[in-house]
């Protein structure tokens, strides 16, 4: 997905590194001295380390994770790119944080376009040094942060002063405060290195990046003139617990099915909700639309082939799936979160190791399992098994209580953002297996509710058929969002659609173009060949 994202960006952008050239006629030096004066209020430095590379390899090689690393491609010759790396290492006196803020700048002044550009983390990963390499090869300065702890970093090793006691400092780092301060150490580095700020400041991020796109637009959209905000966590106080609803629900079945069989639930729903929106392309465009019941396969074998045998389908594995696409209930069947929509995977939710067809073992989401035992259960050898209806409503509550404020990035009040001018661009897939789509449409609604003019400002556009971060079998529209940003924010280029590629229908080995709509519009078909883009409109 973040591999996706970068080379995409990379090869199909048009920003390449002398498109934008500066102007600039400085000559930076890239040296301990030229950055003597770079801090901020309320930080300590304990180290600066100042270091020009040439010809430094963008390989997947220096790569720690998140998005800005370019892979290894087999026949592919990886870029380099001349560079003036920093790295800050600094702590909030009083707070026992360590944090290290990562900057890179082109080497030559006549490299760098008078832009800066920030890439966004993945899932606890916040960010690194990698991070600030693709948008230094095409032009942009850039800066990262670690968010307080490395990549390989447990979450247990930062997110517990000792056991049953959060680190909130260290959370608080993570969600925001080490991010806007990356961000304004960015931007002054790039200041005392060309003699000028930059021109336009962007943010780019998904998942864990589109969160920490969410929280710079409500707490600090000043530093930024477009951020485009991909499949958002936001609501992550809640997002984060509903991810162990599935787990917890197959205790209570006692059903552990495979992934075959989980993807046959998905296939069937899909082959009876697909034509709902006039075509017959593996989508279903119109969620709202399909009601296909689960319990309509009990009874029906699924023939599997890892692990290979044969497995009829019951009914708990049928109320299990209904779960997942209901979202987690109270114990009162309040509706605690969002679903997965029919397309969606759910085997990322309830994934399973099995050692033969009737005797699998579910695998959690990652996320979720450390979200519930270090920052709710505050303990790291906890795990749900054994967890009461009760305790889970319980577990759900105390998350909200103790950590909206915190890193729940559910703030619809956008005032700030519209004061000072800036832009968010965020997409979502409707296809997304991680992150519910529709608690990023209840945010939407949210903002509009309190400012009816909140597209002027901020707009969500939903592809239908597409996984998280881009990918599936619908419209991706990951290779033209930037693009669209930076029109809206340097041109005032409104986005009214935004351009996606599918797999052509009946042709796999070719593509097909669509535009998305923004939201509330919807995707529709019109009539014609579904190859073309002239055959669908926004309604």
């Amino acid at each position: 997905m973040a591999f996706r994202i970068v080379t995409t960006f990379l090869l199909l952008s048009g920003l390449l590194t002398g498109t934008f050239a500066s102007k600039n006629p400085h000559t930076p030096i890239c040296s301990t001295k030229t950055f003597k004066s770079l801090g901020l209020e309320g930080i300590e430095i304990k180290k600066l380390d100042v270091t020009a590379k040439h010809n430094f390899s963008t390989s997947g090689r220096n790569a720690t994770g998140g998005v800005g690393i370019i892979p290894d491609i087999p026949g592919v010759t990886t870029p380099t790119v001349d560079i003036c790396l920093i790295t800050l290492t600094y702590t909030h006196p009083g707070q026992h944080d360590l944090i290290n803020t990562y900057i890179g700048l082109p080497l030559n002044s006549k490299d760098w376009n008078s832009r800066f550009l920030m890439h966004g983390g993945g899932a606890w990963y916040s960010g690194g040094p990698s991070s600030v390499l693709t948008p230094v090869l095409l032009g942009y300065a850039s800066s990262s942060t670690d968010g307080g702890h490395g990549a390989s970093a447990s979450t247990a090793d930062w997110g517990l002063t000792s056991r049953g006691k959060t680190n909130w400092p260290a959370l608080r780092d993570f969600s925001s405060v080490a991010l806007s301060e990356a961000a304004v150490l960015g931007k002054l580095a790039t200041k005392l290195y060309f003699g000028t700020k930059a021109e336009y400041s962007y943010w780019h991020g998904c998942s864990t990046g589109g969160r920490q796109g969410h929280a710079l637009a409500q707490e600090h959209p000043e530093l930024f003139d477009g951020i485009v905000a991909g499949a958002p966590a936001i609501s992550w106080d809640k997002f984060a617990t509903a991810g162990l609803w599935g787990p917890f629900v197959t205790q209570l079945l006692d059903t552990q099915p495979p992934v075959c069989v989980v993807d046959a639930f998905t296939q069937a729903a899909i082959a009876e909700c697909d034509g709902l929106d006039g075509v017959s392309d593996g989508i279903i465009a119109y969620p709202g639309q399909c009601h296909f019941e689960a319990s309509s396969l009990v009874g029906q074998e699924v023939n599997c082939t890892d692990p290979s045998g044969t497995i009829t389908i019951t009914e708990n594995m049928a109320e299990l799936v209904s779960a997942l696409w209901d979202g987690p209930h109270s114990t009162n069947g309040q509706s605690l979160w969002h679903g997965f929509h029919y397309d969606s995977s759910l085997a990322y939710m309830i994934g399973t190791t099995c050692t033969s067809i009737d005797n699998c073992t579910i695998v959690p989401f990652s996320v979720s399992e450390d979200w519930v035992s270090v920052f709710l259960a505050r303990n790291p050898s906890f795990n749900i098994d054994g967890v009461t209806r009760q305790e889970y409503d319980n577990f759900f509550q105390q998350s909200i209580d103790e950590y909206a404020s915190v890193i729940g990035t559910s703030n619809p009040d956008l005032s700030k953002m519209k004061k000072t001018g800036t832009k968010m661009l965020a997409w979502h897939g409707m296809a997304d297996q991680l992150v519910p789509t529709n608690g990023t449409i209840e945010y939407y609604e949210q903002t509009r509710d309190i400012d009816a003019d909140v597209a002027d400002y901020y707009r969500l556009f939903l592809a239908p058929g597409v996984t998280h971060c881009g990918f599936g079998s619908g419209f991706d529209p990951a290779e033209k969002v930037f693009d669209t940003m930076r029109a809206w924010v340097e041109n005032g280029t409104v986005p009214d659609r935004l351009e996606g590629v599918a797999v052509a229908v009946g042709n796999t080995s070719a593509t097909r173009t669509g535009w998305l709509c923004p939201y509330p519009q919807v995707f529709t078909y019109i009539g014609g060949d579904v190859n073309s883009a002239s055959s669908f409109a926004c309604h």
